[in-house]
């Protein structure tokens, strides 16, 4: 069919139909579920969708049941709503909502950027939840304040990136956000408007805006809650992100001193689609290793 690319292109996880499950607040999430084994649930960050993890999927289905779900504002869901406290913290009971729905009492996360956040925010509200976490670069920009060279990297992302990205929001002006963001969080020039990589973003700029606009899209999840989290926890960055990415990283591992921390060679922020194979690898070898059940049978 003309303008349609071969099925040996698509990738397995865009074979599939997300179903819709709709919450007792009334928001809809669309996920889709494959595999077998223990349930491991992916969180895609701020522009992305359940799409997002297709360099994920085959790799992690064959030893889970992997659910991809996209999270409330972004594609295919319907929540128009505003939520003017918009957060990773809503965006957890969201997440936690979707597992009562999905019955599953205890879950693997793997989240990035904003969908990590939203890992540990829901680690710290139902640590009975989460079994382990993989999370790529939290984007918790508050704990750049922690920091001397974190608090100037900040204010300069502020008044670069954010302010500006913001500004074109509230007048309507969503390509141009959408651009400044894309920009400041990759440290690259966003896609050119007949990539399709750009209509994927503006797909999603929903959940952009709705971050910009809250009154807090950045909450503090304290370092003492972040350090008493008593799953296993890998957190991933790229040693080539950008310098806000950087900062934010090394003061997250400060905070946990219990988690293990690897940085990935020529990764920029998107490390599982900058190097999917490596991080494919790290992150399974991380959850084979630490969810291997307890031997009673060993000698003490």
């Amino acid at each position: 069919m003309s303008g349609m690319a071969p099925a040996a292109t698509i990738p397995s996880i865009e074979r599939l139909e997300p179903a819709a499950v709709r919450l007792p607040s009334g928001v809809e999430l669309h996920h889709v579920v494959e595999g077998h084994g223990e349930p491991l649930v992916f969180v895609h960050g701020a522009m992305g969708d359940w799409r997002s993890w297709a360099p994920q999927w085959d790799a992690f289905r064959a030893s889970y049941r992997c659910i991809s779900y996209s999270r409330r504002y972004s594609h295919p869901n319907r929540n128009a709503m505003p939520s003017p406290d918009h957060s990773a913290l809503v965006e957890a009971e969201d997440l936690a909502a979707m597992l009562d729905a999905l019955a599953l009492p205890r879950v693997t996360l793997v989240g990035s950027s904003y969908g990590a956040y939203t890992a540990l925010a829901l680690a710290i509200a139902h640590p009975q939840r989460v079994a382990a976490i993989v999370a790529v670069e939290p984007a918790m920009l508050c704990y750049a304040d922690f920091s001397e060279s974190g608090r100037r990297e900040r204010t300069r992302f502020r008044a670069e990136v954010i302010e500006p990205a913001n500004a074109a929001f509230r007048r309507g002006d969503d390509a141009t956000a959408a651009a400044l963001m894309t920009g400041g969080i990759q440290g690259r020039a966003a896609p050119a408007v007949d990539d399709p990589a750009y209509r994927r973003r503006m797909q999603n700029v929903l959940a952009m805006r709705m971050l910009a606009l809250s009154s807090n899209e950045f909450p503090l999840l304290p370092p003492t809650a972040l350090q008493a989290l008593p799953m296993p926890v890998l957190l991933v960055s790229g040693e080539d992100t950008a310098p806000i990415h950087a900062e934010v990283f090394s003061n997250v591992v400060a905070a946990m001193p219990q988690a293990r921390s690897v940085r990935i060679a020529s990764a920029g922020h998107s490390v599982p689609r900058d190097q999917p194979e490596r991080f494919n690898a790290l992150a399974l070898d991380f959850l084979r290793e630490s969810l291997r059940p307890a031997r009673f049978d060993q000698p003490a």
